[in-house]
């Protein structure tokens, strides 16, 4: 059996699921609303409800684990409360503290750098806030692990908030321009 391989630009709103399950209200938005994909096809890794940004899919649970294994860099770009400062993004490469199931963690150390000119994406469905509340910029965050809404509590760990979160790379594998819900079939992932 060939397995089939997709990309696609999560949009905010839609959880990295097909079907509904105990936990999940019927009223929630899932990546199988947003085209036809094979029955049998997961989202390797998951993008928060309110993340969005490059999402593998695929039919072949062995390269969902090659995916979600450490050694395979995840990049996000987040836009935060305030201008960061060159501290905290310090901060940020050394590891910081942050809570995991009631437990403190030491996040292991990664890359980070303040993205300006800030990066261009499709506007959002839900607005993040207007300007009058403050300013905001933008860093991107490079990560070889990846607990449970990870990037948003190390930014709030070092006093910068995430207003919008947007993972633009896996690996050797870019959102590049995709729009907000397209889906890409590929051959092979290059990683």
């Amino acid at each position: 059996m060939s397995h089939q391989h997709f990309k696609i630009y999560k949009p905010y709103g839609y959880l990295s699921q097909f079907t509904h399950n105990h936990k999940t209200r019927r009223n929630k938005k899932l990546l199988g609303a947003l085209g036809e994909f094979p029955d049998d096809t997961m989202a390797i890794g998951r993008l928060d409800e309110d993340s969005e940004g490059l999402l593998f899919l695929t039919t072949d649970g062995k390269m969902s684990e090659t995916v979600r294994s450490s050694n395979i860099e995840k990049e996000y770009y987040v836009q935060l409360d305030g201008i960061i400062t060159p501290e905290a993004i310090e901060q940020l490469k050394k590891g910081v503290s942050i809570g995991i199931n009631g437990v403190k963690y030491l996040t292991v150390p990664c890359k980070a750098e303040i993205l300006n000119p800030a990066p261009i994406f499709p506007e959002r469905s839900k607005k993040i806030r207007d300007e009058r509340h403050g300013p905001t910029s933008w860093a991107s965050i490079t990560l070889t692990e990846g607990k449970f809404r990870q990037v948003k509590k190390m930014t709030a760990a070092v006093g910068f908030p995430t207003l919008r979160l947007v993972r633009y790379r896996i690996a050797n594998e870019y959102l590049n321009d995709m729009h907000s819900g397209e889906i890409v079939p590929v051959e092979n992932f290059k990683l």
